[in-house]
């Protein structure tokens, strides 16, 4: 069973305080899982105010399948999330 990981770091510039970025973040997390049928969360750099790690996760019988999907969440962002800066991305396969 192929497992896909997407960790996508981000920067919300602009920033002010951890309510504004989470009110920032959380439409963006809700939309991905809706498109993407994938799971995600945010991992890391909980307590800074213009960064965040996300992960995202997708399982399925196809090793590729998992690959674009992943690719194409990171695509997505860059596309239609304007105020959010793609820093880094990486995608591991698990089989």
């Amino acid at each position: 069973m192929p497992v896909g990981i997407l960790t996508v770091q981000l920067e919300l510039a602009g920033c002010g305080s951890l309510k504004e970025k989470r009110g920032r973040l959380q439409p963006l997390l809700t939309r991905l899982q809706r498109e993407f049928n994938i799971s995600i969360a945010e991992v890391d750099f909980l307590d800074s105010w213009q960064s965040a790690l996300v992960a995202c996760a997708v399982v399925s019988n196809n090793g590729r399948h998992n690959q674009r999907s992943l690719q194409q969440v990171v695509r997505w962002i860059e596309e239609n999330w304007p105020d959010v800066e793609v820093v880094d991305e990486r995608i591991e396969l698990l089989f």
